[in-house]
C-alpha cells in the first residue's frame, strides 16, 4: 500500500503518523442490533464519565486541536472529525447508523478519540499522499457541502482530495457494495509506537470480525518512511 506524508505537512508536523489497513473480500450489511447496543452501551459511559463543557480536556481531543492550530488550522471552525463525533455523543445523540463498515468506523474513532477514514479502494487512483490542500482542492463532502481543503490537511490520489481527519469526500465513500476498502488513523505524537500498533491490531479484528475478509495490509506511515 503506497501511502506518504508529503513535506508540507512534515514541516509543520514532523511526529504525525498515519495507521493503514486494506481490507479486501468484505461483506457489508446493516448493522445488527447487537452491535448497535454494545456501541450505545459504550457512548453511556463516555456519557457519564465526560462532560460537553470539559470536551477539550480529552487527550485526543486537546492533542488533536493543538495539531490542527500547528498546521494553521482553525479546530473551533474546522473540527477534527473525531471531536465532531464526540459532541454529537456527549449531546445526547446517537451516531447515524449506516452499515458494518462506517458504523464501526466511527464507533472507533469516538472510542479513541482519533480521526477515522473509511475509503472505498476501488474509487482511489494511484498512490496516496497525505498533505496540505491546495486552492484547487475542492469536494463535495458527506455533510453535504461542497468544501473548500485549501490549507488543510487531507488525502489525495492522482484524481486529487479526497479524504480529510475533517470530513470526507463522496467519491471515496464506502456504500454496502464495497468490498475492497482502506483504513486510515490519524495519529497525533502523543499517542506512543507500541499503542498505535495496538489500535491497529484492535481496530482490524472488529472490521474483519464484523464484516469478514481478510488484512491485504497493515502498517504506519511516519516521518521516517
Amino acid at each position: 500500500m503506497n501511502v506518504k506524508l508529503d513535506t508540507s505537512v512534515l514541516e509543520r508536523l514532523p511526529e504525525l503518523s498515519l495507521g493503514v489497513i486494506q481490507y479486501a473480500g468484505m461483506t457489508l450489511s446493516e448493522s445488527p442490533k447487537l452491535l448497535q447496543g454494545r456501541i450505545n452501551l459504550f457512548l453511556e459511559s463516555l456519557r457519564v464519565d465526560h462532560e460537553l463543557a470539559k470536551i477539550t480536556e480529552i487527550p485526543g481531543v486537546l492533542y488533536w486541536r493543538a495539531a490542527f492550530k500547528q498546521l494553521g488550522i482553525d479546530p473551533s471552525r474546522y473540527r477534527p472529525s473525531s471531536e465532531a463525533l464526540l459532541r454529537r455523543v456527549l449531546q445526547g445523540n446517537t451516531l447515524h447508523w449506516l452499515h458494518t463498515a462506517v458504523d464501526v468506523n466511527n464507533f472507533l474513532s469516538v472510542r479513541y478519540a482519533l480521526p477515522f477514514g473509511i475509503y472505498n479502494q476501488s474509487q482511489i487512483s494511484g498512490p496516496i499522499t497525505c498533505r496540505l490542500g491546495t486552492e484547487t482542492d475542492i469536494y463535495p463532502a458527506l455533510n453535504g457541502r461542497e468544501i473548500n481543503m485549501n490549507g488543510k490537511l487531507l488525502l489525495a490520489d492522482d484524481h486529487g482530495a479526497f479524504g480529510s481527519p475533517i470530513v470526507d469526500s463522496v467519491r471515496t465513500s464506502v456504500d454496502d457494495q464495497a468490498t475492497n476498502l482502506i483504513h486510515v488513523i490519524f495519529f497525533h505524537h502523543n499517542i506512543a509506537p507500541n499503542e498505535r500498533e495496538e489500535i491497529l491490531g484492535s481496530t482490524a479484528r472488529m472490521m474483519t470480525e464484523i464484516n469478514g475478509g481478510d488484512v491485504v495490509f497493515t502498517g504506519l506511515v511516519t516521518n521516517e518512511g
